[in-house]
């Protein structure tokens, strides 16, 4: 072995001790480089459930698209019968004298309430039996209404009569009789609750 390389050989060491760090510095800086390209994929976008203290907390998902709905197929309210309407009465003839007078608001009761009134003969038992007087104005109109009889069952049937004088005033007109302007009327009511003017079972 010569001098010179028995004096190279600490030399070398010393340059390796030097560039080996420096090396091994390189190589990992070269890994951490921010220009590195990853290969894992964005997580998508969406809700996301939060858990705090062990309970789940869920995003409420977004709402469904909604759909217009034709209006034919819309459903439709159901249709209200129209209400009854009393029949259209002709004007009352002028009345001789009282009792033709109340012969004639007798019939008229019965035309005006087709649906709540009998003929032929009154049945038996009766259901109830209230009986109006009637008050008039000199034209016929009805004035004022009192309860002379009440019935002990059937107590709606009171109500009844008032509605059927109701419907069918106007009367004819009574300023060429004697006052007072008033008559009386019995009202034989059945089963059904339909009535028949006791003057037209005379």
């Amino acid at each position: 072995m010569s001098c010179d390389e028995a004096m190279g050989r600490p030399a070398l060491r010393r340059l390796l001790s030097v560039l080996l760090p420096a090396l091994l510095l390189a190589a990992l800086s070269s890994a951490c480089s921010p220009w590195r390209t990853s290969t894992a994929m964005p997580a998508p976008p969406g809700p996301v459930a939060t858990i705090t203290s062990g309970q789940v907390m869920a995003v409420p998902a977004a709402a469904a698209p909604t759909t217009p709905v034709p209006a034919a197929a819309l459903p439709r309210p159901p249709r209200r019968s129209a209400p009854e309407l009393a029949p259209a009465l002709a004007p009352q003839r002028a009345a001789r004298h009282w009792a033709d007078f109340q012969l004639l608001a007798a019939q008229r009761l019965v035309d005006a309430n087709p649906a709540g009134t009998y003929g032929g003969p009154v049945p038996e038992p009766l259901l109830a039996i209230p009986v109006l007087e009637i008050e008039l104005n000199s034209d016929g109109s009805v004035r004022r209404i009192t309860v002379k009889r009440q019935p002990r069952q059937a107590l709606d049937t009171v109500q009844l009569a008032i509605a059927a004088v109701q419907r069918a005033a106007p009367f004819g007109s009574v300023s060429h009789l004697p006052r007072p302007w008033k008559f009386t009327e019995v009202f034989l009511f059945d089963e059904q609750r339909r009535f028949k003017p006791r003057t037209l079972d005379l």
